[in-house]
């Protein structure tokens, strides 16, 4: 079976089931997330270990997969995640690097790995939060939010490798990505806002009763399309640094979790926050 074929039949089977999770949400899309969460964690740590860093992987696994299970059980009301709980647990990790490897095994270091690995593979945690954001009412309004930028981050990617290959001529930062070219960045970036002034006009002002202005869509699919391909660049740039092609080899024809998503760990924060500025409600 070809890469390509593989890729297709993936993408076939993944799309709907991912939708259908997002729609369910509750403990189904936080248990995916926190699967999600640890995987890219562990993904992580692997890069960081060619590279001659000792992060915490157990420890920093774990935790990763804890945050959307903490962002949940907080809608919930079941706890509440607060900044006291993260500073402690910073460090518990650095008290524990210390006693299991002690003062020569480069705590500091160690700590500060697992710490931005585990932050970093959370961001999935932000699918959970647009997914019940607070403007989103219903199951079909907060799918349809979720499927915002996801949406665009994939047209950007479409986009910048269409482009690309039709009119690339100048590199964009051929020390980190050498494919990637300035005319295509761009014509992602021009997709992108083609494509979210159409979904923002026939899928999210009918079906989620939410909408942008022209402006505000604008502004909103070029900081998404800027965000995805920065994080296109600092997952390159990691993997670069470690010598690595794939971040790992879990799913078939496209590599790891972090090759998959890496421009949506970007791209879901500041979705929520700029989506929290710009939606607008449209009356029925």
């Amino acid at each position: 079976m070809s890469e390509l074929t593989r890729r297709i039949i993936f993408a076939v089977i993944a799309a709907p089931a991912s939708i259908a999770i997002v729609y369910f949400g509750d403990w189904a899309l936080a248990i995916v997330l926190s699967v999600l969460s640890a995987l890219a964690a562990w993904e992580l740590f692997r890069i960081a270990r060619e590279t001659g860093a000792f992060p915490l992987e157990p420890a920093g696994i774990a935790l990763a997969a804890l945050l959307p299970i903490a962002i949940h059980a907080q809608r919930r009301g079941v706890y509440t995640l607060t900044l006291t709980a993260i500073v402690a647990l910073i460090l518990v990790l650095f008290a524990s690097t210390i006693w299991l490897r002690g003062p020569s095994g480069k705590p500091l270091s160690s700590v500060a790995i697992t710490a931005f690995g585990v932050l970093y593979a959370g961001l999935f945690s932000y699918v959970y939060a647009l997914r019940y954001h607070d403007y989103a009412v219903g199951a079909g309004a907060g799918t349809v939010l979720v499927l915002l930028p996801v949406l665009l981050t994939w047209a950007t990617d479409v986009g910048a490798y269409t482009f690309g290959r039709a009119f690339g001529r100048k590199k964009l930062i051929p020390s980190i990505s050498p494919g990637k070219t300035v005319e295509g960045a761009v014509g992602g970036l021009g997709l992108a806002i083609v494509i979210c002034l159409l979904y923002v006009r026939f899928i999210l002002m009918p079906y989620a009763q939410l909408g942008l202005t022209i402006q505000g869509a604008v502004l909103f699919a070029i900081v998404v399309s800027v965000a995805a391909q920065t994080g296109d660049l600092a997952e390159s740039l990691l993997k670069r640094e470690a010598g690595l092609k794939d971040s790992s080899r879990i799913i078939p024809g496209h590599g790891g979790i972090l090759d998959r998503f890496d421009s949506l760990l970007f791209v879901m924060p500041i979705a929520f926050l700029l989506l929290g500025r710009l939606l607008l409600p449209v009356p029925r």
